[in-house]
C-alpha cells in the first residue's frame, strides 16, 4: 500500500474522551498515517521519539510514519518485536524496557504503538513503567484495536496465570486509527477484529446491531464508508463509557461482554494461532447469550441472532473442532477462576437481558455455568 507523503490531507473524524486532565482524541479515518508527524508533533512535549511495532507492520507503515515523524522535526528510534500474542509477556516487557532505556530518553520523549492489540498493549504497559510514566500514542493498524483495544488506556501483558493479570491503566495522548490500513488485513485478522465491533452493538446499541445485520457485508467487503462508521461508532461508545468509568469500577465492565469465558478458551490453547483473541470472544459472546437466556433474562430469539449474525460473518459459534479431549468444564472454570473480574472469590459475568441490554452479575451459580460449558464441549 503506498502511503507516501504526496498523497492529499487526510480525511477524518474526531471522537473525544473526555478525562479531566487526561483527555484525548481518538481521530479516524483515511490518510493519517501520512500526517503521523503533524499530530504527534502537536501533543509531543520534546523532539524525541521512540516507535514500537513488530515485524508483519514494519514493512507496511513504518517507512511513512518514520518520514512524517522526521518532517515535523521529531528524531526518531525504533524498536520491532516480534509477531504474535506470545510477544506479551514479561520477557518480551523487560527487553522493550530495556531498550527504551538504552535509547536514554527522557520524560519528554512520546512512544508511538504502531500496529495491532498485542504492539498496543505491551508499549503502553513499556510507557506506564518506564521513568514511572512517559507519554504514548497509539497507532492501531487492526480493526480489533481500532475500536477496543487502543482506546481507554488498559495496557497489559499476559502470565502463565492468565490474560492481562499485569497492566496499568494510562491513557494514551491521541489515537490514530487510519482505516485504510484494514486493507492489508487477513480475512482472519478482520473477522477477529469484527467480533468486537458487533460487541457494541450487542451490550447497549441494538439499532447498531441491526445496522450489522444489515451493512456486515459491505463492511467485510471493504466499503470504507461502512468502515469508518463502525469504527467511529465504536469509538465514541467506548470513549462514552471510559469517560465514566475510566478504571472499570462498574460500567467499564460491559466491555468485556464474552471475555471470561473468551480468556479461559485463550488459556486452554496457550495463547497460540489457534485462536485468535476476536475468535474466542465471539465464542464467548454466543456463550454468555446462551447463559442468559439459561438464566430466563434473555429472549432466545435474541440469542438465535447473536449466533446467526457471527455464523453468517464466517466466525465460530461454537468450540467445534478446537476443543480436545483435554478440554473440560473443569479445566475452564480453573481459567475462570484467574479471571481479573472475579470479586472474593466469585466470577462476574456479563449478562443480557436482550440484544444492547447488557448487564453484569456476580451472583451466577457455578453449577449452571458448568452444565452450560459441558453442553458445549459436547461436540
Amino acid at each position: 500500500m503506498n502511503l507516501s507523503r504526496e498523497k492529499p490531507a487526510a480525511d477524518y473524524e474526531t471522537v473525544r474522551v473526555d478525562l479531566p486532565a487526561r483527555g484525548y482524541d481518538i481521530l479516524v479515518g483515511q490518510g493519517l498515517l501520512a500526517e503521523t508527524g503533524r499530530h504527534v508533533g502537536a501533543v509531543a512535549r520534546g523532539r524525541r521519539c521512540a516507535v514500537v511495532t513488530n515485524e508483519v507492520v514494519a514493512p507496511l507503515y513504518l517507512d511513512a510514519v518514520r518520514a512524517s515523524l522526521e518532517d515535523a522535526g521529531l528524531t526518531t528510534e525504533e524498536i520491532v518485536l516480534p509477531q504474535g500474542e506470545h510477544t506479551k509477556d514479561l520477557r518480551h516487557l523487560g527487553d522493550l524496557a530495556d531498550r527504551l532505556l538504552e535509547f536514554r530518553i527522557d520524560r519528554a520523549c512520546i512512544l508511538v504503538a504502531l500496529g495491532g492489540g498485542v504492539v498496543g498493549d505491551i508499549a503502553g504497559f513499556a510507557a506506564s513503567i518506564v521513568l514511572r510514566g512517559i507519554d504514548y500514542v497509539q497507532i492501531p493498524t487492526t480493526l480489533l484495536a481500532q475500536v477496543d483495544s487502543a482506546v481507554g488506556g488498559k495496557t497489559a501483558v499476559n502470565t502463565r496465570h492468565g490474560k492481562n493479570l499485569l497492566g496499568a491503566f494510562h491513557q494514551p495522548r491521541l489515537v490514530l486509527a487510519d482505516i485504510a490500513t484494514l486493507e492489508t488485513l487477513s480475512t482472519r485478522e478482520f473477522l477477529a477484529g469484527y467480533a468486537e465491533v458487533v460487541k457494541y452493538g450487542l451490550l447497549g446499541d441494538a439499532d447498531f446491531f441491526s445496522w450489522l445485520e444489515r451493512e456486515g457485508a459491505a463492511l467485510y467487503e471493504g466499503d470504507h464508508a461502512a468502515r469508518r462508521h463502525a469504527v467511529v461508532t465504536c469509538c465514541a461508545a467506548k470513549a462514552a463509557i471510559v469517560a465514566g468509568d475510566e478504571r472499570e469500577a462498574g460500567r467499564r465492565q460491559l466491555l468485556n461482554l464474552g471475555h471470561t469465558f473468551a480468556h479461559a478458551f485463550e488459556a486452554e490453547t496457550a495463547y497460540g494461532t489457534t485462536l485468535l483473541h476476536g475468535e474466542a470472544v465471539a465464542i464467548g459472546m454466543v456463550l454468555a447469550f446462551e447463559l442468559s437466556v439459561r438464566l430466563g433474562f434473555c429472549p432466545s430469539d435474541d440469542a438465535e441472532r447473536v449466533r446467526r449474525h457471527f455464523a453468517e460473518r464466517g466466525l465460530r459459534v461454537g468450540l467445534e473442532g478446537l476443543a480436545d479431549a483435554s478440554w473440560t468444564a473443569d479445566s475452564l472454570l480453573e481459567h475462570m477462576a484467574h479471571d481479573k473480574k472475579a470479586l472474593g472469590g466469585a466470577l462476574t459475568f456479563v449478562l443480557a437481558r436482550g440484544i444492547g441490554e447488557a448487564f453484569t452479575s456476580s451472583a451466577v451459580e457455578i453449577g449452571t455455568v458448568r452444565t452450560l460449558l459441558e453442553d458445549a464441549l459436547r461436540v
